[in-house]
């Protein structure tokens, strides 16, 4: 009897020992479930050891923002790419038995690598052996992320329906190409020894686009470390940057330089245009000619490159000699064909003689003559030449926003760039050197009644609805000259436009004020060129329109040749721009809906099917009159309304279809059989087979459009 208790209470014991080491395994697999610390420890009965499962916590990279025009146009924007994957064993067993079918019916029909079969068997074979991570799909788009979404199982969700799509990478797009490309630039952090780049808008403000990272947990499992969903911190989204950009103003300055540049052969250029009020840039043109003969935004010169300005300096060199009172603009000089100083001498283009002209004149028709005038006026005392064009900003950078600006290069007396001939040659735009966003500021502060404003490309930062920072007009100097010399030298710009080298560049819309401008460059190995090897930069800057003046602009051409000139190969740019930008904005043209006692003209129509007319005459509210009935009918349109009169029609007879649109005129011959061969547009105006004429069935009738 002992024994027998015995053994039943070895049995018990090996009983209860089993039972309770059960309930230790199923505690730990639920903690294992719901522990939300960084690693879990199971302790095993068995071995009494500690087994960790590895746990990470992960940045979670936000969307970038966008970057808009002024019109809320994209012109870079992030495209996203999705990791796609199922969880089966999610699925609710009846759910998935229903629905299998039509899942992988909508993958194949999305994915056609692999038919509606393969895709079944693959997700049911994945079920049986508890794939928790079967993979859908690779670098998914955001519209496959989308469309997923819709399909049977998997729109219900990641909990019951089973799909993970985690984002893996997010590229910046530019759907317009070379549009502004160098300009709206790029970001790149720092790598190693790398130090990070700011290039253009995308780098200026990173700090608002970037957005700030959450934090999400990652969980290492059989197949590698997996997201489990589980967000410790939500990110911030990157804001949207709307820049002052007007796209259609910018597709307009791109394909009028690229015009240019390709019938020159030309090296590069730019083009700038810019609201003179408020210095926003609305467009911006970086183009250069690259090996293959192409060209593109390679560099940002109109921030970028310094170089002499040439004759559009005059303008500076003529508001310091009138502001010091040094001359007057109706004053005479003896204009020739040379200038010589210091044994140096500076030639008229084409050999010019002008003999005695004004001041005035001298400008219009951009004689180095002025720089006689500058240098008689300052000779003695050359600084206060240089302080005057100081005082106008002319030394200093704008302190853009972007990167890369180039500071002005300006001799100075005492310097050891300064010479004898140093104050004439500055005077045509010659020892001196600026970009040509800056010339531009410059000639917009003259259109602007004095004022320089920085020049400015973005107009505001938005997250969603709601502004998070606008920018305002930055004034740089509120006066840079008297109004009396800003009248005289506004005249002067006219002038050019009228009398001088601008003439030819009339606008048929509205007149324009501004000044052309050719320069001697240096070669890509800093020499100057033989005859036939030099380089010049040919630009055109100025305003428009006169009276109230909106847009200012710069157009900059370096290019080589006998025949490189402002007017001809720059000018015909800029007004080119300035009559297109004319043509599309509303601001320049009239309402036609202004007038209060509008005169209201009844509309001709063609003539057609009655009740197809009805309906637009009713939606339209066009007063008709219709006392016949029939299927087609003809329409006149009188002082007060349209009448309707019947036509005759038979399907034995050729119909008349004169007056009729083609699409009523075929409908009508080819339901009696017979074929249309159309000619032209509009109107039908004449039919080859005469109306009343016996059908032929199989027949062809011509019909003449108009």
């Amino acid at each position: 009897m002992s024994e027998r208790k015995d053994i039943f209470w070895r049995a018990y014991l090996v009983y209860f020992g089993f039972v309770v080491v059960m309930l230790v395994v199923l505690f730990k697999t639920i903690s294992i479930q719901f522990d939300e610390s960084d690693a879990d420890t199971t302790t095993s009965l068995l071995t009494s050891t500690k087994e960790k499962i590895p746990k990470r916590t992960i940045k979670r990279m936000p969307r970038r923002g966008e970057i808009l025009d002024a019109n809320y146009t994209p012109l870079v924007t992030s495209v996203s790419f999705y990791e796609v994957y199922m969880d089966p064993t999610v699925v609710d067993a009846k759910i998935f038995e229903d629905s299998i079918t039509d899942l992988s019916r909508g993958l194949s029909e999305m994915y056609p690598s692999m038919t509606a079969r393969e895709w079944e068997e693959y997700i049911i074979r994945g079920r049986e052996r508890g794939r928790r991570y079967l993979r859908i799909k690779s670098k998914a788009t955001f519209d496959e992320k989308r469309r997923l979404n819709k399909l049977p199982i998997f729109n219900l969700g990641r909990m019951k329906g089973g799909i993970i799509d985690t984002e893996v990478t997010s590229l910046r797009k530019r759907p317009h190409n070379e549009l502004m490309k160098r300009t709206l630039g790029y970001f790149k952090p720092a790598e190693g020894d790398a130090p990070e780049l700011r290039v253009g808008i995308e780098g200026a403000y990173n700090e608002y686009l970037s957005g700030e990272p959450g934090e999400e947990i990652e969980q290492k499992l059989a197949t590698g470390w997996k997201k489990t969903g589980q967000i410790v911190k939500d990110a911030v989204e990157g804001a949207d940057v709307v820049t002052s950009i007007d796209k259609e103003i910018q597709e307009v300055a791109h394909s009028e330089l690229l015009r240019q540049l390709k019938a020159q052969g030309a090296k590069n250029g730019c083009v700038v245009v810019m609201e003179v009020k408020t210095g926003f840039v609305k467009a911006i043109v970086n183009l250069s000619q690259a090996g293959n003969g192409e060209y593109y935004e390679l560099y940002n010169q109109a921030i970028g490159t310094r170089e002499v300005p040439g004759s559009t300096f005059k303008l500076a060199s003529l508001m310091a000699g009138l502001e010091d009172d040094k001359f007057s603009i109706y004053d005479e000089v003896d204009a020739s064909s040379k200038y010589t100083f210091f044994g140096k001498s500076l030639n008229e283009a084409h050999g010019a003689n002008y003999g005695r002209i004004t001041i005035k004149k001298a400008f219009e028709l951009s004689s180095n003559v002025i720089s006689k005038v500058i240098y008689k006026a300052y000779k003695d005392e050359p600084q206060a030449y240089i302080d005057r064009l100081k005082s106008f900003g002319l030394s200093e950078p704008l302190g853009i926003d972007l990167e890369g600006e180039q500071s002005p290069n300006m001799y100075a007396p005492g310097s050891r760039s300064w010479s004898g001939i140093s104050l004439a040659w500055m005077a045509v735009g010659y020892e001196v050197q600026q970009t040509p966003l800056q010339t531009l500021a410059f000639y917009n502060a003259v259109a602007n009644n004095g004022q320089l404003v920085r020049p400015q490309f973005v107009k505001e930062i938005r997250r969603g609805a709601d502004v998070v920072k606008s920018f305002q007009p930055i004034v740089l100097n509120p006066k840079i000259c008297s109004d009396k010399t800003l009248k005289t030298l506004q005249s002067c710009l006219a002038g050019v436009m009228k009398d001088g080298t601008g003439k030819r560049l009339t606008s048929s819309y509205f007149d324009i004020a501004g000044k052309t401008g050719t320069a001697e460059i240096l070669n890509d190995d800093m020499h100057y060129g033989n005859k036939g090897e030099k380089k010049y930069l040919a630009s055109f800057v100025g305003y428009f329109p006169i009276k109230k003046p909106i847009y200012s602009c710069i157009v900059s051409i370096a290019a080589s040749g006998e025949n490189i000139y402002g007017a001809s190969v720059s000018g015909t740019v800029f007004a080119a721009i300035a009559n297109k930008v004319y043509a599309t904005s509303l601001r320049y043209h009239q309402a036609v809906n202004e007038q209060k006692n509008r005169v209201y003209d009844i509309p001709v129509s063609k003539d057609g099917n009655a009740h197809d007319l009805h309906k637009v005459m009713k939606a339209l509210k066009i007063p008709y009159k219709d006392k016949v009935q029939g299927e087609w009918v003809s329409t006149k349109a009188t002082n007060k309304e349209i009448d309707f009169t019947k036509r005759n029609y038979s399907k034995a007879m050729v119909p008349n279809v004169v007056g009729m649109s083609a699409k009523d005129a075929v409908y009508l011959i080819e339901s009696i059989g017979m074929s249309v061969d159309l000619r032209g547009y509009g109107t039908v105006v004449k039919q080859s087979s005469p109306p009343g004429t016996p059908v032929f069935r199989g027949g062809l009738i011509e019909l003449i459009l108009n």
